[in-house]
């Protein structure tokens, strides 16, 4: 499959070109494809387009849903709950038709800046979701900060520990960059995390600007770790319903409703489903998105040396927030 389009640079405007000929430049782990630096975080040249099309035109609902993220860290399986969770009125008479059972959560739950925006400044909104659209992202909080200041919406972020995010990302451009990534280093690789120098990057500051909204305005932002949700499902899905302000009833609970829609989103369940085996979004297939999910997996690939590296650098960097991943 072709290079995703939000990686490529040939969908910009000519603002968006002066816009970059004045920012920091740089390629990324292969040395091949463009990345820019604006407001602190790297972008390739079409994903900055859409996030600028996003900043000047997307203003939420007040009832919109905003799940946000860096990328893999937990992204498909939020979507899949949170949606679940805000819908599960409409299916529990007929779970069999169920749109998770049959469209990805990517169609359901639709990227901003890198699907919706990326080529048009004014998408249709009008399919996603009614009365409470639902939206991903991966940008940093003060991105959506213009879009989202006159709005009450909800906006859900997940957060992963940066050793399984990084494996769990190198896996994943393996699979979706088959020929681009021959004779790729995971070495270089490693080490434009560790410099901040990567898609979305640097990591830290994408976490910490989510970590202080959620203290900021915890009614308006939930900052939720994928480890405590592999850990302590119910608790945390229980805790994402209040969130959304859609509280699972005594009577929901006594049903077994809680575990039936976490056995529904279960990594396991939604990568056996046919409507996951085949299809593409973004030019990334569908198949791609899910793998093991483990908590630890990163000791399966990373030397002792480079784990303490990470941790070394994230100790640093969040020092004093009072964020801290297992």
């Amino acid at each position: 499959m072709e290079v995703p389009n939000f990686m490529k640079d040939d969908n910009i405007t000519q603002e968006c070109k002066n816009l970059i000929s004045s920012l920091p430049l740089d390629k990324d782990f292969l040395g091949k494809n463009n990345l820019c630096n604006y407001k602190g975080f790297w972008y390739h040249y079409n994903t900055l387009q859409g996030i600028l099309n996003v900043e000047n035109h997307f203003r939420p609902r007040d009832t919109d849903i905003i799940v946000a993220s860096f990328p893999k860290t937990g992204t498909t399986w939020l979507k899949a709950l949170t949606f679940a969770l805000v819908e599960r009125g409409k299916y529990n008479a007929n779970p069999e038709n169920h749109p998770l059972l049959s469209q990805n959560p990517h169609i359901l739950v639709p990227f901003l800046e890198v699907d919706l925006y990326l080529e048009r400044q004014n998408p249709d909104l009008t399919n996603h979701g009614s009365p409470r659209k639902m939206f991903g992202t991966h940008v940093p909080f003060f991105m959506l900060q213009e879009s989202v200041k006159d709005s009450p919406c909800k906006i859900v972020y997940v957060s992963r520990n940066l050793k399984d995010a990084i494996v769990s990302d190198w896996i994943f451009r393996n699979k979706y960059m088959k020929s681009a990534m021959h004779g790729a280093s995971f070495e270089v690789f490693f080490q434009s995390f560790c410099r901040g120098v990567n898609f979305f990057g640097p990591f830290w500051d994408h976490v910490l600007s989510y970590w202080k909204a959620s203290l900021e305005n915890p009614k308006h932002v939930i900052f939720m770790k994928y480890e405590d949700l592999k850990k302590e499902p119910r608790v945390q899905i229980k805790r994402l319903a209040e969130f959304l302000d859609c509280p699972f009833t005594e009577e929901e609970e006594e049903s077994g409703l809680v575990d039936e829609i976490l056995k529904l989103c279960s990594l396991r369940n939604l990568s056996n489903l046919e409507a996951n085996k085949t299809g593409s979004i973004c030019n990334l297939e569908f198949k791609d998105f899910f793998r093991k999910g483990e908590v630890g997996d990163w000791k399966n690939h990373l030397t002792s040396d480079m784990a303490k590296k990470i941790d070394d650098v994230m100790e640093e960097k969040l020092r004093g927030s009072g964020l801290k991943f297992e």
